[in-house]
């Protein structure tokens, strides 16, 4: 705990507003900010952007074969496409260029402390008092916490010891890694199933385990990016779920063939399994697929089923906990291990104190960032300029619950916690906006910021 003494004498920074984080979710938000006049700080423990995109951050849990999960027309950050020579889904590598690309266009890493990581933020009275590490506290008027969810990686336990070796997906890097091993990845999430992937390439032997079955969507229908579709589509639920259930249907086929549990729930009840890779790999007996682990047993692994296997490695591919080490959890309402925040980002009890990026949806992250950071920073921007409207606002945060998942019904578990539909998302924010009468993101003001910044580095060239 800082005292009073060492809080009354923090840095005045109580203008402006901090950011902790520089991957792309903190990037949006600088990018929002400086668009509409809202000073402020920003903070990355790394020595660069990107976040988890780039596989030198320590800690990151990037590994070399790793694409994004949805379609390069309908991921990028808004009015800022990602270029056409990348991959219908770009490739990791493609993602961290991109990245940097969008924060030096937009002047983002001329204000961003590198190698600073944050040890402490706490409120007082209506002010945050933010401490990076090893130097004076400052005192700001809000902070936005954008530092990422795939950092603290969750590890189930099984009974008995097993004398091979135990991992978790965040340590893995290459697939060449497997190589003359029997490997067994437990978890069948969207990263779960790229390392089975790498497994079934590198391993002496592969294999995943699986509590559930999983609906799979190919990466590609009749020839284009499978969400490029769900773009276009405005059917409501009850009729869309049937629809692209008999489609799977036809292009996949009965999963339950090459050993996968048939899906004990409904299609868009768990986050997708968009993976064509792995279909081959199961099509091709490349991987084998075996239930849950009962217990483990010296070098065997035991399953519920009561089959074994000799196993030389264990790799769990069972999510991260969504955790912001530098925040007192107890500020928090909490929605399984995902803070519930109004509209995923503002804090109902603690003004001032946002959240980006601590979200699970099923499509456009980054253009969810952008919408997001859109809202936030038009409040900041009105307890400035029009405080009637900020407070306005206020009253929204405190009260108003929509509900950010639809119509999905989703699978309880912790994932699906605070899940939000990325249509219902849209549409709910722009609601917002045109309540409050703020604006809307319109294409064309991401060249106007990118004149503003050329135009202030040529009169600051010598």
């Amino acid at each position: 705990m800082h005292s009073n003494a060492t809080q009354s004498e923090a840095m005045d920074r109580s203008s402006a507003v901090a950011i902790i984080g520089a991957g792309p979710a903190g990037l949006s938000a600088g990018r929002l900010l400086r668009h509409y006049g809202v000073e402020y700080d920003h903070f990355e423990r790394h020595n660069n952007v990107g976040g988890i995109w780039d596989i030198d951050n320590p800690g990151t849990p990037m590994y070399e074969s790793a694409h994004f999960i949805s379609s390069r027309d309908v991921s990028g950050f808004f009015d800022f496409p990602m270029p056409d020579h990348f991959g219908d889904y770009p490739s990791r590598a493609q993602i961290f260029d991109y990245t940097k690309d969008f924060a030096r266009t937009f002047g983002l890493e001329e204000i961003i402390e590198f190698g600073t990581p944050i040890t402490d933020v706490r409120a007082d009275d209506d002010t945050w008092i933010v401490t990076p590490a090893g130097q004076t506290p400052r005192r700001y008027r809000g902070v936005i916490c954008a530092s990422g969810t795939n950092w603290h990686p969750r590890v189930p336990r099984h009974r008995g010891n097993f004398t091979g070796e135990i991992r978790h997906a965040v340590s893995h890097r290459s697939g060449r890694d497997f190589a003359g091993k029997r490997v067994l990845i437990v978890g069948l999430g969207n990263s779960g199933a790229d390392i089975a992937c790498d497994a079934a390439q590198f391993a002496d032997s592969a294999y995943i385990s699986v509590r559930r079955g999983y609906h799979i969507v190919p990466k590609h229908v009749f020839g284009r990016p499978a969400d490029s579709f769900d773009e276009g589509i405005t059917m409501p639920m009850w009729l869309e779920r049937p629809v692209l259930s008999a489609l799977l249907r036809l292009l996949v086929g009965d999963v339950t063939r090459w050993g996968l549990p048939k899906p004990d729930h409904k299609l868009f009840q768990t986050h997708p399994l968009l993976n064509s890779q792995l279909l081959h790999h199961l099509q091709h007996a490349d991987i084998a697929v075996k239930n849950d682990i009962e217990r483990f047993d010296g070098d065997h692994v035991v399953f519920t089923d009561g089959s074994r296997l000799e196993i030389d490695l264990v790799l769990y591919a069972t999510g991260y906990e969504m955790r912001i080490p530098y925040l007192d959890k107890e500020i928090f309402e909490w929605d399984g291990d995902r803070p519930a925040q109004y509209l995923t980002a503002f804090n109902r009890h603690h003004r001032n104190l946002f959240t980006i990026g601590f979200i699970e949806t099923n499509s456009s992250a980054y253009t969810l960032f952008d919408n997001i950071s859109n809202v936030i920073a038009q409040y900041l921007r009105d307890q400035v300029t029009r405080p009637e409207s900020a407070r306005k606002f206020e009253e929204m945060i405190a009260n108003d619950r929509p509900n950010l998942a639809g119509s999905l019904h989703l699978v309880d578990s912790p994932r699906h916690a605070g899940y939000v539909d990325a249509k219902v998302y849209k549409k709910h924010l722009a609601r917002v906006r045109k309540q409050m009468k703020w604006s809307d993101l319109e294409p064309g003001f991401a060249s106007s910021m990118r004149e503003a910044v050329n135009s202030t580095a040529t009169r600051n060239r010598p």
